[in-house]
């Protein structure tokens, strides 16, 4: 019994050692690191900024919608940029600011509408969406359209990036 003990011991110092090893050579800094030595290093800091980001390296939001049925004003496709606000959009920043109002860590802006859900026999029209690209760094491709209260509610959240159609809903 007293060799078991000897030997789970011996295993443990070994792994403990590894480790220790392992570690000591994830944090050895090369010696240009210390002292401010560099060109890129901060002025009496001791530490490296990191390298400038080019323009490749950004994450660009970029959404394609298309909007078709909502009235002559309102149909056509529109490119939206976002983080800096741009393109053909009718109203890029306010389009940006709904969707940034709405990213949420874990949430899907662009969710469907839920499986099972009671939704009121409401039509707003045959107003129908489209929206494709990249948000938040996630691929979108999504549709929109207004046949119940749900999606009706649904789309009217993502207004001015879908077309306000709230005034058309009583006439």
């Amino acid at each position: 019994m007293l060799l078991i003990t000897r030997t789970s011991a011996a295993r443990l110092l070994g792994a403990a050692a590894v480790s220790v090893a392992t570690l000591a050579s994830l944090t050895a800094v090369p010696a240009t690191a210390h002292a401010g030595a560099g060109p890129r290093a901060e002025a009496g800091t001791g530490s490296l900024l990191p390298p400038p980001v080019r323009d490749d390296d950004r994450a660009v939001d970029h959404l394609t919608v298309t909007v078709r049925h909502a009235g002559p004003d309102a149909d056509g496709t529109y490119e939206l940029y976002c983080h800096p606000g741009g393109g053909s959009h009718p109203d890029p920043h306010g389009a940006c600011a709904v969707l940034d109002q709405d990213t949420r860590w874990g949430r899907d802006a662009f969710a469907p509408v839920p499986e099972g859900s009671f939704c009121t026999m409401q039509h707003g029209g045959p107003a129908t969406a489209r929206v494709t690209g990249v948000w938040a760094g996630r691929p979108v491709d999504t549709t929109y359209d207004r046949s119940n209260g749900c999606q009706v509610s649904r789309w009217d959240r993502m207004v001015p990036l879908l077309p306000d159609l709230r005034s058309d809903e009583g006439a």
